[in-house]
């Protein structure tokens, strides 16, 4: 629809609720009025000020005639400075340091009821926000106060619009949704202090070279990338309910890819990724080297290793892999929240086909884990078995108190994670909104812990597994013992597509792929790598009945995925450090029965022509 005809279309949220037989006074709660909270005298910070300001010019100006005044208007700002080092087989590939900032404005006509929100048109997914869009870095008054005055009145325009085909679209259907848009909670001023880059403490561009150096032993390799990733992030958001947020925080990471050919020229590669709560305590770059190392000689031992062949039983995962595996499919299923409502039926259709859906939602109260599982989700756990957890935080992307989430008990669904977008089943945030660079606000998972009573002892739950392929007549079994990450291990873009194409037709299906995987014969117990492994049908109705879980939990982390194209696969639930959510399982070894492997079926790549050149 045009933008003619959607102005044509403009009408008050008054008129609409007396056209649906109610009254205005009866149907919405009143804007919130009064002052923002003003901002400390000793605090320095402009980009409070300025945020202030202008918020309280919005809150009692911002208006146009026959359209109703905003009842929320929301600023959020990022600002960060970036450091990134990538070094390959000792060299310097890329050094950059940035600073940039950015910021994102909501603007809601109507109600917490029904407002212009959560909508998706005809002309394509308007948003949860209003605008985005850079700012000035150098924290100038005068300049914010101009960006978000303009931005401001952008989004108000495009609210008037949105609600105006929201209450068209929604005259249409017979019963229209009664879930709510948005939930009221108790605002919230939190003032950290600010925290300041240094890049100076450490010559990050010589660690980074002594890191990959280690991997001129391996010629073997045809590809290698180590990328440093550490920045200074500080985050406010501001709010007409009184919210005020200024919160920051560092990351440190080095993701490591790595990739080579086999003999029959099956591509192969691997990865390695540690995380961090600041650049400071990065790992030296022996650490790295040493571990960085053991990646390629994992590597160079996959590409010797068979193929797998196509099977059908038992597979144990130890702790890491099921860390990830449960990354996969539990993630969809966690949040609480209502879809947006959308004129498109291909909208629908593609959240199905690509794992967006919640598996859990209307399903409280029933039994959805073995009865002796526990899950907890925990941003305000700090570290487990004295390992700092990433995923930790004190207050979450949309001004909530970060709250402790018992999702199942005993096997049983009690709650999920929210945000301030209802749901079926929950109403209030529970302090669960994430995003990544001013992305949508999502209720996403933080800290996972997957725990069960009665677990077993590491020989108890090899017997196990031992005991169910000898039941089942195999003469060997799996074991997957790391999953992919194809966000980190694809050296080029090209080639994550290409495996994206080459595996889209097995995403609907409960496609998963496990990297390091082992044939454990159960004649002895000896064990045989084996390459080119994928998993097909491992949906979440798989982790209902569970044979056996071990009792070595281990944390496993990654960066989360904000995106919601492909969620519930490997594809949508890991990203990078650049971009990602810092997110933690907690997760012990799981045995599964009935897990179907397939084998590599693609066309392998030509071999080169001439040999590698010499790295040393």
């Amino acid at each position: 629809m045009g933008g003619l005809a959607a102005a044509a279309l403009i009408l008050s949220a008054s008129a609409y609720a007396r056209a649906k037989g109610g009254t205005d006074a009866a149907t919405k709660p009143a804007p919130v009025v009064g002052s923002q909270a003003a901002v400390p005298e000793t605090e320095k910070d402009q980009t409070l000020r300025a945020m202030h300001d202008e918020m309280e010019r919005s809150r009692t100006r911002l208006k146009i005639e026959g359209v109703d005044k905003p009842y929320y208007v929301e600023y959020r700002l990022l600002d960060f400075d970036i450091k990134t080092v990538t070094s390959s087989f000792g060299s310097l590939v890329n050094s950059n340091t940035s600073r940039n900032r950015a910021m994102s404005i909501d603007v809601r006509i109507g109600d917490y009821h029904l407002d212009s929100s959560n909508f998706i048109t005809d002309e394509g997914f308007q948003g949860f926000l209003g605008t985005t869009g850079s700012v000035g870095v150098d924290r100038d008054y005068n300049s914010l106060r101009q960006d978000l005055w303009l931005s401001t009145d952008q989004a108000y325009k495009q609210a008037a619009t949105q609600m105006s085909l929201k209450q068209a679209f929604l005259r249409s259907l017979t019963k229209p949704p009664e879930i709510d848009d948005f939930s009221q909670t108790t605002p919230l001023v939190q003032i950290d202090p600010r925290l300041e880059d240094n890049w100076t403490t450490r010559n990050w561009e010589d660690e980074a070279r002594a890191s990959s150096a280690a991997l001129k032993n391996y010629p073997e390799l045809s590809g290698v990338r180590v990328n440093y990733y550490m920045a200074y992030i500080t985050y406010y958001l501001m709010n007409t309910e009184g919210t005020t947020i200024r919160t920051s925080r560092t990351v440190g990471a080095v993701e490591a890819a790595m990739d080579a050919q086999a003999d029959d020229g099956m591509p192969v590669h691997n990865f390695y990724s540690v995380y961090v709560a600041s650049p400071q305590d990065m790992p030296s770059p022996d650490v790295l080297s040493k571990s960085i190392a053991k990646a390629a000689e994992e590597l160079v031992a996959l590409r010797k290793a068979p193929n797998t062949p196509d099977y059908t039983g038992p597979v144990l995962f130890d702790a890491p892999a099921a860390g990830s595996l449960l990354a996969q499919a539990l993630s969809p299923s966690l949040s609480g929240e209502r879809p947006p409502l959308s004129m498109l039926p291909a909208y629908d259709e593609m959240m199905e086909r690509m794992g967006g859906r919640s598996e859990w939602s209307g399903r409280v109260g029933t039994r959805v884990l073995p009865a002796s599982v526990s899950l907890v989700d925990d941003p305000t756990m700090k570290e487990f078995n004295g390992k700092p957890l990433q995923g930790a935080y004190d207050v979450d992307d949309e001004g909530v108190k970060a709250q402790r989430v018992a999702i199942v008990q005993n096997g049983v669904l009690k709650d999920e994670l929210m945000s301030r977008r209802p749901g079926p089943d929950f109403q209030a945030s529970n302090g669960h909104a994430r995003s990544a660079l001013l992305s949508d606000t999502k209720a996403l998972p933080s800290n996972l812990i997957f725990s069960s009573t009665g677990g077993l002892n590491a020989v108890d739950m090899k017997k196990k597994f031992l005991d169910a392929c000898k039941d089942d007549g195999h003469e060997w079994c799996l074991e997957v013992r790391k999953m992919d990450n194809p966000a980190l291990s694809s050296l080029r873009q090209e080639d994550f597509n290409e495996l994206i194409g080459s595996l889209a037709g097995g995403i609907s299906s409960g496609l998963r792929m496990p990297l390091m995987v082992y044939r454990v014969y159960v004649s002895d117990g000896h064990e045989e790598l084996v390459r080119g492994a994928h998993i097909e049908g491992l949906q979440l109705r798989t982790l209902r009945n569970i044979p056996a879980i071990g009792d070595d939990a281990a944390v496993f982390e990654y960066m989360q995925n904000p995106a919601g194209g492909f969620a519930g696969t490997a594809f949508g639930a890991f990203g990078s450090a650049q971009g990602g959510i810092p997110s933690t399982v907690i997760a012990p070894s799981l045995l599964l029965d009935e897990v179907e492997i397939r084998g590599f079926h693609g066309e392998p790549r030509r071999l080169p022509l001439v040999e590698a050149p010499p790295l040393k």
